[in-house]
């Protein structure tokens, strides 16, 4: 299929800058695939949208506050996206602007709270800008590195969000709320932005409505806002991500089964947790890997019935994933119907339900 294929117009003042509150206030855009029918509702409405048995799937990651803003000792403003430790004080990091960038270029950041220095170019790395830095605490308090940068550093929020480049009141509030109130395990740099609407006073409507719910982990990593370059979907690369399937929602993912319900995906990254470890009958092989999946309409779905999401970009793996679900004419002409009726879009926005 052509790339091109999976365009849509969105005027800008559709891309959300800033969350709803309270979060299952958000717009939710139901579609009923079978009976190719559709209602718009909120996200606190979905215990009267589930079905008592349905099985709802939800991704435990937790994003790490891992963009680091300073300035080169040398003068000009740099960036530091922190994306794997690679020791006690080394990390593979992406550093930009990369140009007139060297080994041994030092870095001040956030204020003098920590300070970088450029080890080596990882140019077999598929992250633009990637480098090795060694993070340094200028105070020797004899913190961990990793605890300070946590500490004094930024949510990394996607290109699309725009925060002013100083010091930023809202600083605080994406530190909340690009977070899902039952984050647990860290190791993203992007949200699973589907569990941004949850409420624990929503999830316990669903358990009272019968809805059982379970979680996994994929730490997102920075491919999710990586542009797909190729032509043709056969030709695109699709990064890889960790995942870890407990045996606890291996075991869930059977009782919904036995029971006759539907595994409700909460995200993308949960269905390609779920569908990269199928195992018979529709269910669903504890245990820990790593994805390349890289679903499109067409792709069967052996494990997810169901799928809540938010609105993604344009030709973007997300939006072909989505999809995979209900077919690629459908899902552009159910996205021109959101811009029209006056949707917010991408990781702040609202969000689809897609059921069978």
């Amino acid at each position: 299929m052509r790339v091109a294929d999976f365009d849509y117009e969105l005027p800008p003042e559709r891309i959300a800058q800033r969350p709803v509150e309270p979060r299952d206030a958000a717009r939710l855009f139901v579609h009923r695939v079978g009976a190719d029918a559709t209602e718009h509702r909120r996200v606190r409405d979905l215990p009267e949208l589930l079905a008592a048995g349905d099985l709802l799937v939800v991704n435990e990651t937790k994003v790490r506050a891992a963009r680091l803003c300073g300035r080169k000792a040398s003068g000009g403003a740099v960036e530091c996206l922190l994306l794997e430790a690679r020791g006690p004080d080394r990390w593979r990091a992406q550093v930009g602007p990369s140009r007139r960038l060297r080994p041994g270029d030092e870095l001040e950041l956030e204020g003098g709270a920590l300070r970088a220095r450029l080890v080596e170019r990882l140019v077999e790395d598929d992250a633009p800008g990637a480098w090795l830095l060694q993070l340094v605490d200028p105070a020797a308090t004899g913190a961990p590195v990793a605890e300070i940068a946590e500490r004094v550093g930024r949510m990394p929020l996607p290109p699309y969000v725009k925060r002013p480049r100083g010091d930023d009141p809202r600083r605080a509030e994406d530190r909340e709320r690009y977070q899902t109130v039952f984050a647990r395990e860290p190791g993203a740099v992007a949200a699973p932005t589907a569990g941004l609407h949850f409420t624990f006073e929503l999830f316990g409507r669903l358990a009272a409505a019968g809805v059982e719910r379970t979680e996994v982990t994929l730490h997102v990593g920075e491919g999710t806002f990586r542009p797909v370059t190729a032509e043709d979907t056969a030709d695109h690369a699709m990064h890889a991500e960790a995942f870890d399937v407990p045996v606890r929602t291996a075991e869930a993912v059977d009782r919904c089964r036995r029971r006759g319900g539907r595994v409700v995906a909460v995200g993308t990254t949960v269905v390609r947790t779920l569908e990269s470890s199928p195992a018979p009958d529709r269910r669903v092989a504890a245990g820990h890997g790593s994805t390349e999946l890289f679903l499109t309409p067409g792709s069967e779905l052996r494990v997810v019935d169901a799928l809540l999401t938010n609105f993604h970009l344009p030709r973007s793996t997300l939006l072909m994933l989505v999809a995979a679900f209900a077919g690629r004419e459908r899902i552009l002409r159910l996205y021109r119907e959101a811009v029209e009726r006056g949707y917010r879009f991408y990781s702040y926005g609202d969000a689809m339900l897609l059921l069978p």
